[in-house]
């Protein structure tokens, strides 16, 4: 299929060739058909991906709204951070647009490369941080827009949102 080389990822470049040495075995590579679901909002969060090829799409489903898309992600950038911010299950779903290739890690080997490889797990947490703080700044602006919409008279005809 695709197999981008791992340390060519936007995500992983600059990184010190010791680390990505470290890194690259706890990763497995996965492949994803356009649409399929890769997981599902309320899913136990096991894996924390990397893309690699392709694109996903981020989605959230509020209790009483329509549901969101929330992240276009591309090659080189992250999606299913719960598994990395030891969340029980997925806070959103994702599933792939196209044909897509991804790099993912569990839970355990990342904790285990922080206490084993303390340089490298910091690096790695750094960068994902970054991409956190990226994405949820990018957020902002449609989590405003649906907010404003449903505090807006004139959005509904003058009449209260429905709850």
């Amino acid at each position: 299929m695709f197999k981008q080389d791992f340390d060519e990822l936007a995500f992983f470049r600059g990184m010190s060739p010791q680390q990505v040495r470290e890194l690259e075995p706890l990763f497995d590579l996965c492949t994803f058909a356009a649409g399929e679901v890769i997981f599902e909002q309320g899913q136990p969060a096991e894996y924390l991906y990397v893309l690699s090829a392709g694109e996903v799409l981020v989605q959230y489903k509020p209790y009483d709204g329509p549901q969101l898309t929330v992240a276009r992600v591309l090659p080189g950038n992250v999606f299913g951070w719960s598994a990395a911010l030891r969340r029980r299950t997925y806070s959103s779903g994702s599933s792939a647009v196209v044909a897509s290739e991804a790099y993912r890690i569990t839970r355990a080997q990342l904790m285990s490369i922080c206490n084993e490889c303390p340089a490298t797990g910091r690096e790695f947490l750094d960068r994902l941080t970054r991409a956190v703080a990226e994405r949820y700044h990018s957020m902002q602006p449609q989590v405003l827009d649906l907010l404003s919409d449903s505090m807006d008279p004139d959005a509904n005809g003058g009449k209260p949102p429905n709850d």
